[in-house]
């Protein structure tokens, strides 16, 4: 069972990235996990999904979202 994190940013707060490939970039949180202490940065840390064609006749698509990023790796700006 995983114990429930304090997290000490909020959704619609201005963030930036302190480490990982997207440092010292500035974004505003939408979606904040804390179950295992993640945040979803707008427009940060972009993943590609890879979407197969359900029905015959459509085509399959590669989409970008939005990966968590560890709280820990986020500073809270000050406006």
């Amino acid at each position: 069972m995983l114990k429930r994190q304090k997290i000490h940013v909020k959704v619609g707060d201005n963030v930036k990235i302190i480490s990982g490939f997207d440092k010292e970039k500035v974004g505003e949180i939408t979606k904040v996990f804390p179950s295992n202490g993640t945040v979803i940065v707008k427009g940060m840390n972009m993943k590609y999904k890879h979407i197969k064609p359900n029905q015959q006749g459509e085509v399959g698509e590669i989409k970008q979202i939005e990966g968590p990023i560890h709280h820990s790796n986020v500073k809270i700006i000050k406006n």
